[in-house]
């Protein structure tokens, strides 16, 4: 017996919880049972075949309302740790009123990996690694596994469910943990979820969620709404403050224009308020249900705000490339980049077509463009630095060199970054107008992407095994002096680091860097105040083109995007200046 208390402590969190003895809350009607409301249907099945959490087994529930009808797929709500809040009687209430759509409940519980043999060992609990941790991988479970299980299954009548696959018509929640889980899957997609409940969240120091505040004033606004519940007396124990990192979500939603409606109370870390509010929470999340949901408050990051400019989005290019790499624009604004598996170049024109160029590229990855006009490229295959004219004449100018990225000075001196995999220490080339081959640095982890500052007294470097920016002061001779870790990255949360790849700056001496969380800009002191999403997640390289050089286009795998935005790029082959300094 002993042994089952503990189990289900572990397992339900809304089971022993800290509270007050004074918790009383009011009881929507909607909470009530009411005489003649159709009520809906509890389905239930067990899923234990997940490729995501390998070896998992749980419980699911799956509320299916009277209202139904398989000719329209339903509007989705989510929710962790299986049914709470009395959630059918409350839906079975608000739909019957017409105060939110007709909604199929999903009621997920955690995984479990079952013993070998109960009578010696545990269950291996996954609650917190599927629940607090960042990163997208809860909610491709949900997406790829848990709601194609649901839509498998037949009501009592035999009716198929079929759930709508718009983001604008699905929901998700949970408390403690699952509040935090929520989050993350809308703030990973929101392509999939558009709202979001959480009562008492775990936005603290467990796996990662007490970043949030931070990220949230960084990254360009997603359009998601949030409803936020938690209590004075929440825990306050050794991950954190619980009522003050709530409290710290909604200041970061706010400063970042979202729309989020929070509730305080004098609560614990139980389940009471958050059943209490549940009603009202849904009939605001799914006010004004069809209009899509955008942030409806001004953006308060002002360096976000003086890079982006308003209805501009990302544009796809190109795609169904092998993987792309080295983005480079010349004089014109044109701009080249690479298939390295394909060995192909490829250019977008001023007018945006994309043309291949019939050079064997050799499988280069980094590419720039000198004073002379000149393409120049370097190959892993090859361990060759070349150079390409207008009509595609290629030279041979360095032998022995396995370069990943390359950058030309005013000066014609040429930088290379060689690295040697992920863990042996990568080398830093230059390369004098005469020819000459100096060994500058070693020992960077897989130093990658290089650029100058704006006045090409500084060198760049990424390093993509790390969360760094490196920087190196140039001499007059080209060598590099002073070399320091200058650029804090964000991290993914799978990998451990930022995958750091290409980097440019613009007029004002921003840095933008190309990384695994998309594009991640930093001002003249290295501080990351703007992280920009790629549709597609992260991104390879980076550069400005077209005619102005304000629009900024990205590799990303297999596809290239571009984005006008409100400021111009910097040409290593233009004369160096001095930006404006930054502030402190």
């Amino acid at each position: 017996m002993k042994n089952l208390f503990a189990l289900f402590f572990l397992i339900s969190p809304n089971f022993l919880f800290s509270q007050t003895p004074t918790e009383s809350y009011p009881e929507d009607s909607a909470s009530i049972e009411q005489l003649n409301v159709p009520k809906g249907e509890v389905l239930k099945f067990t899923f234990e075949d997940s490729k995501i959490f390998s070896g998992t087994w749980r419980e699911v529930w799956v509320y299916v309302p009277a209202q139904y009808r398989p000719n329209k797929p339903a509007c989705v709500y989510i929710n962790q740790d299986g049914i709470q809040w009395k959630a059918p009687t409350v839906f079975d209430n608000l739909i019957h009123r017409k105060e939110i759509p007709i909604t199929i409940g999903v009621f997920v519980m955690p995984g479990r990996v079952k013993s070998s043999n109960p009578n010696e060992s545990l269950d291996r609990f996954n609650r917190s690694f599927e629940y607090d941790g960042l990163g997208d991988a809860y909610a491709k479970f949900i997406l790829e596994e848990v709601l194609p299980e649901v839509e498998k299954m037949r009501t009592a009548n035999g009716r198929e469910i079929k759930l709508s696959k718009m983001a604008n018509d699905r929901a998700i929640g949970g408390s403690s943990s699952g509040a935090v889980c929520a989050f993350t899957a809308a703030w990973q997609r929101p392509d999939a979820f558009s709202k979001v409940f959480s009562t008492i969240g775990t936005y603290v120091g467990l796996r990662g969620a007490d970043q949030y505040p931070t990220l949230i004033r960084k990254y360009e606004p997603k359009n998601i709404r949030v409803f936020l519940q938690d209590g004075a007396n929440d825990l306050n124990i050794y991950g954190g403050d619980w009522f003050k990192a709530n409290e710290m979500m909604e200041r970061a939603l706010i400063f970042a224009g979202y729309e989020v409606k929070s509730v305080w109370g004098e609560g614990g870390h139980n389940g009471k308020h958050g059943t209490s509010i549940f009603p009202n929470a849904m009939r605001w999340l799914w006010k004004n249900y069809p209009e899509k949901i955008t942030p409806t408050a001004q953006n308060k990051n002002q360096f976000l705000k003086d890079i982006l400019l308003e209805n501009q989005g990302w544009e796809l290019v190109g795609e169904d490339y092998g993987f792309t790499e080295g983005t480079i624009a010349n004089e014109k604004g044109e701009v080249f980049f690479q298939d390295i598996p394909k060995s192909i170049t490829y250019k977008i024109g001023l007018d945006g077509k994309v043309t291949a160029l019939k050079t064997d590229a050799k499988r280069a990855s980094g590419t720039a463009i000198g004073i002379d006009g000149k393409r120049y490229t370097v190959s892993s295959r090859t361990k060759q630095m070349y150079s390409y004219d207008s009509n595609e004449k290629e030279i041979i100018l360095a032998d022995s060199i396995a370069g990943n990225d390359i950058a030309i000075s005013k000066n014609g001196n040429i930088y290379i970054t060689a690295p040697d995999g992920s863990e042996k220490p990568s080398k830093l080339y230059l390369i004098r107008p005469n020819g000459e081959k100096v060994l500058l640095d070693e020992g960077l982890k897989y130093a990658n992407g290089l650029t100058f500052s704006p006045d090409q007294t500084q060198l760049y470097v990424t390093e993509s095994s790390t969360h760094w920016l490196w920087i190196y002061q140039i001499q007059t001779d080209g060598k590099l002096i002073n070399k320091q870790r200058f650029g804090w990255l964000h991290s993914n949360d799978l990998t451990g680091n930022a995958w750091a790849d290409g980097v440019k700056c613009d007029k004002d001496g921003r840095i933008y860097v190309a990384t695994n969380l998309g594009i991640q800009v930093l001002d003249q002191l290295g501080r990351v105040n703007a992280i920009i999403p790629m549709p597609t997640g992260g991104a390879a390289n980076l550069c400005f083109g077209g005619k102005d050089f304000d629009t900024i286009f990205v590799a990303c795998n297999s596809k290239v995007f571009k984005r006008k935005l409100n400021t111009r790029g910097v040409n290593t082959f233009e004369n160096p200046f001095k930006p404006q300094p930054s502030k402190l």
